[in-house]
């Protein structure tokens, strides 16, 4: 069980509003992590589990990024609609509406970690620190790495895969059946997949709309508005204590991560050998030991 919000609701944002939930006491001396979730078209549903940071003085803020979950859902919204400035605005606007801009930590956990990037290399003066979890540098990047991982599945799967691609049948269950294996491998090797993990995954395809305008139909076909887009020109200019953290089976394999690593001026990274996509619910000690090491430092 996860512990109870200490407050929730939306903010408006334009004509929109915004879910967030709130974890311990904002403002009460330590800056607030702030969980930037995946995607984009996920929700913070599989990130809940940051929320037991409260117990440990870090006050957590969960939100549904608009398009999803508790948010704004604009089902009728063409692609051109969807953009990286849109959610940089969102977030913009949550951590003023929360009163927390002068004193925040950002977690971005894999679309999220770039967004977090993009904003964090604006400098902003009240953030304190940043994590990047699973989270490739750029698109281009991740396709390259895509092919190396398809490949290295099950005889087949990668033509058949190749075959519904083609054919445009990548919404069909068949598809998604023959998919399954690379999400076994690279997104959550827990069998069965926690709660907290399906929850945002049944969210994602009830309401696909962002997914598959800025991503696509899937982890590895990439052909939404993000394929070309990279974060790579930006992050030297991120000037916080940075963490990085992946898992040795992630589909945000090191090559994609790398970029950070070498290019942030004050960057760790963790690997967790345990781990694909979501280490945090894969091997939960190692990562809150991880985390809570790095959040001490700051």
């Amino acid at each position: 069980m996860h512990p109870a919000p200490s407050a929730r609701g939306t903010l408006p944002f334009g004509p929109y509003r915004t879910w967030y939930r709130v974890t311990g006491e904002l403002g009460a001396g330590r800056p607030a992590l702030v969980a930037v979730h995946g995607g984009p078209g996920s929700t913070h549903d599989y990130l809940l589990r940051l929320a037991g940071f409260a117990a440990h003085g870090w006050p957590v803020v969960h939100y549904d990024q608009l398009g999803n979950g508790g948010s704004t859902h604009l089902p009728d919204a063409g692609a051109d609609f969807w953009t990286v400035e849109l959610f940089l605005d969102e977030l913009d606007n949550l951590l003023r509406g929360l009163g927390v801009a002068d004193d925040y930590i950002l977690f971005g956990q894999s679309w999220g970690g770039l967004l977090s990037a993009k904003h964090a290399s604006t400098r902003p003066a009240g953030l304190r620190g940043l994590v990047i979890a699973d989270s490739p540098a750029s698109y281009p990047l991740w396709m390259q790495e895509m092919k190396v991982l398809r490949s290295q599945l099950p005889p087949g799967t990668d033509e058949e895969l190749a075959r519904h691609e083609a054919a445009g049948t990548t919404d069909t269950d068949a598809y998604h059946a023959v998919a399954q294996p690379f999400y076994e491998r690279h997104v959550c090797r827990l069998k069965p997949w926690p709660r907290d993990w399906t929850a945002s995954f049944y969210e994602l395809y009830n309401d696909p709309t962002v997914y598959y305008a800025m991503n696509g139909p899937s982890e590895f076909h990439v052909v939404g508005t993000l394929r070309d887009w990279s974060v790579e020109d930006v992050i030297a200019d991120i000037s916080v204590p940075t963490l990085l953290i992946s898992g040795r089976h992630d589909e945000a394999t090191p090559a994609t991560v790398q970029p950070y690593q070498d290019l942030i001026p004050d960057v760790r990274w963790k690997i967790l050998e345990e781990s694909s996509h979501l280490p945090h619910l894969e091997e939960p000690e190692r990562f809150d030991e991880i985390l809570l090491a790095f959040l001490a430092g700051l």
